[in-house]
């Protein structure tokens, strides 16, 4: 028997358990009216004779990190006053609010949704983190661990878009959120005194209202029927009516095999709406030999991976990000109509977008002319010193008159791209790439499509095609050290998806010295 000298002591209770109070935390991104949400809360609470108590801790920024609002209230008791937590503790929350679907996971991972007492009311879309946003390839988090996790986890949930809601009735998510709580039926207040802390607001009551009593439904009968109408089949497509485009598309069926032929017609109107017709003879030209190598190989095998790789890749190569593109795009209605759009411009209101932009002088040489270009980086001197006048941050306002025609104009420079020093750049790297795709399917199929797929890594521009670029080269050197080995299709494909998801970590740098030490 196993001997202790511990001292107990008698820890009986000191009297009646007191009632607990009801816990809110609240999860919400910059802008999404978190703070709103929680004073209506408190409002609610203090309507009904209750004490209620708000804290909130705030993230790092905007989108880096959410915001923590923190509500407990409960009534008093004797005339006392209870003394109220600031911060929620594991496994004591009754209600989560989460204002987006990666912030419900958060929730999950701190551990202030427990399945023996939280109601977790979240809403299902994603506002894309800047780490999602900025990944050289897929960066957008997994949603679907979130939705296993809420089952497991929470002892209620209550999830649909609330945001979406919000803005078909011209709200915002805290409306739709306080709507969503109270049709949940958590809290002993009834529809009515929620009504009237919104009314009390006096702001945006009307549409405030109308996406609660949206939402309020919503979260009372749960999600509406599954639509069993079958999808409708879409419409063959007819002959484009301008006889440029037919004469094109004509040729690409001419020259690609059906089973590529939906990703040769998005490469060629990207390359095409890129320059000009020529540059999409230019881009079948570069794809038939593709096609040629594809067929001379067995591609047809394969499922044509050489051909229908060569088809995406070789048009991303060719419709490159430069300053003329750039300004062409931010320039075009359509941009306006979406952005218009998006933030739910209404009639009467006025759209002004400011951006930042910040060129370096390497933008400013690639659009001159390639002699020209290439004299002024010959002169170190001369470089330095326009740089130190151009490479400034600026911020400018897309649709003032000024800045508008300017960008239009820059934007109509694309008949002068041919002949500049960033397009001569652009072709003799472009070519070389294809060089080596071909020699390696000559060597291994597999390899040849490995070596294209690395044009992955070569997108935007600025810094981040700089980047992007210094990746690819440095990627498909290290493809060139092994091409002989049995195992070189598998390391192709490890460095690629590394160099995609290489950060700050130095994990590309460890991949290529790992393949160095054994060429």
């Amino acid at each position: 028997m196993m001997r202790t000298d511990a001292v107990t002591l008698p820890l009986a209770p000191a009297g009646a358990a007191t009632e607990r109070p009801i816990s809110i935390a609240i999860v919400a991104m910059g802008g999404q009216g978190g703070g709103v949400l929680t004073g209506w809360l408190v409002r609610l609470a203090e309507d009904a004779g209750w004490v209620a108590q708000s804290t909130s801790v705030p993230g790092v920024a905007q989108r880096t990190g959410a915001t923590i609002y923190y509500v407990e209230m409960m009534p008093a008791a004797n005339g006392r006053r209870p003394i109220l937590a600031q911060m929620p503790t594991p496994g004591d929350v009754d209600i989560v609010l989460a204002s987006e679907f990666m912030e419900a996971g958060r929730s999950i991972l701190r551990g202030i949704v427990t399945p023996d007492r939280t109601t977790l009311i979240a809403s299902s879309h994603r506002s894309l983190a800047i780490g999602e946003k900025s990944a050289p390839g897929e960066g957008i988090a997994d949603s679907g661990a979130v939705v296993e996790a809420i089952g497991v986890t929470a002892r209620r949930q209550i999830v649909f878009d609330m945001d979406a809601l919000a803005v078909r009735n011209g709200s915002v998510i805290s409306a739709a959120m306080f709507g969503a709580l109270a049709g949940s039926e958590a809290l002993p207040f009834d529809v009515a005194a929620f009504h009237a802390v919104i009314q009390h607001e006096g702001k945006g009551v009307a549409a405030s209202l109308k996406a609660f009593d949206a939402a309020y439904d919503r979260a009372r009968s749960g999600p509406p029927p599954a639509a069993t109408a079958p999808a409708p089949v879409p419409a063959a497509p007819t002959a484009p009516a301008d006889r440029r485009a037919a004469r094109l598309l004509a040729r690409l069926h001419d020259v690609v095999p059906e089973p590529c032929r939906a990703m040769a017609r998005a490469g060629l109107a990207k390359v095409v709406d890129f320059q000009d017709e020529r540059y999409g003879d230019e881009y079948l030209d570069l794809l038939g030999q593709a096609v040629e190598l594809d067929r001379m190989l067995g591609g047809e095998a394969q499922g044509h991976a050489l051909s229908l790789n060569a088809a995406k890749y070789i048009a991303n190569a060719m419709a490159y990000d430069d300053v003329i593109r750039v300004a062409d795009l931010k320039t075009r209605a359509g941009r306006r109509a979406r952005v218009e759009r998006e933030v739910g411009v209404r009639p009467e209101q006025l759209l002004h977008t400011v951006e930042y932009m910040h060129p370096r002088m390497e933008e400013v040489t690639g659009t001159l002319p390639l002699r020209l270009g290439r004299w002024v980086q010959a002169r170190p001197r001369l470089y330095a010193w326009l740089d130190r006048r151009v490479n400034k941050g600026r911020r400018v306002r897309t649709y003032s008159l000024r800045w508008f025609v300017a960008l239009y104009l820059l934007g109509g420079l694309r008949g002068l791209r041919r002949g500049s020093l960033r397009h001569a750049e652009e072709v003799a790297h472009r070519d070389a790439w294809l060089r080596h795709a071909r020699e390696a399917a000559l060597r291994d199929y597999a390899l040849g499509v490995e070596v294209l797929k690395c044009r992955r890594l070569v997108k935007g521009y600025s810094d981040t095609h700089a980047r992007g670029l210094s990746k690819f080269d440095r990627v498909t050197a290290a493809i060139r050290r092994i091409e002989d080995r049995p195992d070189a299709v598998d390391w192709a494909r490890r460095l690629r998806e590394i160099a995609v998801k290489d950060g700050d970590d130095g994990s590309l740098d460890g991949a290529i010295r790992t393949v160095e030490s054994f060429c």
